[in-house]
């Protein structure tokens, strides 16, 4: 099966999906269903071990969502998108049945960040950056109210989601959202050698035991994502937001509302 924007190919057992949506990996719906759509191959082939997910492109990972797929839409609107970008996504990394390893280089942004933390392990480069901007522009991370907070603990994490500020792939491990940072150019390296180490194990053994740890691990986690979620939905709806995609589309400050 072919896509128009992810390069798929299996080596040594790994399926290796590379996100290709010039310039910067925005993603559409359409996107985001060809890398569920990949994923599911992958989980579906017998032959693959591990899954490998990197960028085609030289300075981004992914940039976060196409905002035309949320400038003037609804909520309901929006509701359909989340519900493939968070619920899908998540379900069949739930079901893949065999690791995933992101391997990031150049910036993860919004978006990106759901698709990197939505694997098993991430390898980064030294340049890589992360971060969350969504409160910039009116919206919020709001899967990531759920996952940051697990990893880094409430405190830290309230100060990157909720001020939009970057950081750089040594803060990303020391938050717990990076296993390995790697010398820049060596990201796909590291992450192929991991995969085929995981590639090395009883398959059988690494279902059963990869599925009984995402389920113990799961614990309330859809339920929480799905209350997340119905806020984003409501944010949407609000004047607030459509001036900040409004302001950021126009390279100006935006004008907030005075709260009632």
């Amino acid at each position: 099966m072919s896509y128009e924007n992810v390069e798929y190919e299996v080596v040594d057992r790994i399926a290796v999906l590379r996100l290709n949506r010039a310039p910067v990996n925005a993603l559409s719906l359409d996107f985001v269903n060809e890398i569920i759509a990949a994923l599911r191959q992958a989980g579906e082939d017998d032959g693959v071990r591990t899954v490998v997910i990197a960028s085609a492109l030289d300075a981004t990972f992914c940039a976060g969502l196409d905002l035309s797929v949320v400038k003037g839409v609804d909520g309901e609107g929006m509701r359909g998108f989340l519900e493939r970008l968070y619920f899908e996504l998540n379900d069949v990394q739930y079901r893949l049945g065999k690791p995933s390893i992101a391997a990031v280089e150049g910036a993860a942004r919004a978006g990106g960040m759901t698709v990197a933390v939505s694997c098993n392990m991430i390898i980064a480069g030294e340049s890589a950056t992360f971060g969350y901007p969504e409160i910039n522009v009116g919206l919020i991370p709001a899967l990531h109210f759920v996952h940051l907070p697990r990893m880094a603990g409430r405190h830290r994490a309230f100060e990157y989601l909720f001020t939009g500020d970057d950081f750089d792939a040594e803060v990303a491990r020391d938050l717990g959202i990076v296993n390995h940072v790697v010398p820049d150019g060596q990201v796909m390296d590291r992450a192929m050698e991991l995969a085929r180490k995981l590639a090395d194990k009883s398959p059988v053994v690494m279902k059963l035991g990869r599925d009984a740890y995402m389920r113990a691990n799961d614990t309330d986690y859809r339920r929480d994502i799905e209350n997340v979620a119905e806020t984003m939905r409501n944010i949407v709806a609000t004047e607030d937001s459509a001036e900040g995609l409004a302001a950021f589309m126009e390279k100006r400050p935006p004008k907030w509302q005075e709260l009632d």
